[in-house]
């Protein structure tokens, strides 16, 4: 399976899109810990940036917003506009899950979009794309204080992810367009996320006999 990389514009979109919903959905989460603004930020950012920063010192590759300083900025302002915004209106509890999914299937696919313009072979790119998605959610719950989301029983979060990045690769591999193959990935993801969700989707969990 050889793909072609993405073009460099559908990756800033995705990724930009991206930072913002995992800012966002970061802010969402703090609502029940009374965190300040500059908690709010702190956590907010380390969602939004955490799991690419990861990728691109995996790829030995310069940092994605220490390059391009739009990314921190939109994180900021996805940041702030949330933290504004929820202290107006009422936050319903577990709202928080929704952004989210649509944060890891967004970073999922960006992961893979980098991966593949870094040319890694197509099981690497995979993993690119489930570390770019999970991470930042990692880092967010363990700075709230929380089981992560990935290690939760009863939820489809890696999973669901690394399933969305082979769906994308398929895609690529049987000759559809980036944007149709990007959609379809975040698609899977996003799909496999909220059914999770809904339904109490798991896998089976280890226990001794």
């Amino acid at each position: 399976m050889t793909p072609l990389p993405a073009p460099a514009e559908l990756i800033y979109a995705v990724g930009m899109a991206a930072v913002a919903v995992n800012a966002a959905s970061a802010v969402l989460e703090t609502e029940d810990k009374k965190m300040d603004l500059v908690g709010a930020v702190v956590v907010g950012l380390a969602t939004s940036l955490g799991g690419g920063t990861l990728r691109d010192l995996l790829l030995n590759r310069p940092v994605f917003w220490l390059v391009d300083v739009a990314y921190l900025v939109c994180g900021l302002l996805a940041v702030g506009f949330t933290f504004v915004l929820a202290r107006r209106i009422r936050v319903r509890p577990g709202l928080f899950v929704v952004p989210d999914a649509l944060g890891l299937a967004l970073f999922t696919v960006v992961g893979c979009q980098v991966g593949l313009a870094a040319g890694v072979h197509w099981l690497s790119v995979s993993l690119l794309g489930v570390i770019t998605g999970v991470v930042g959610g990692m880092l967010r719950d363990i700075l709230v204080n929380e089981v992560p989301l990935v290690m939760r029983p009863g939820t489809l979060y890696a999973t669901a992810s690394w399933l969305g990045a082979l769906t994308l690769l398929g895609c690529l591999h049987f000759g559809l367009g980036d944007a149709t193959a990007a959609a379809a990935g975040a698609a899977v993801v996003l799909g496999l996320r909220l059914a999770s969700i809904r339904y109490q989707l798991s896998l089976p969990t280890y226990k001794s006999r």
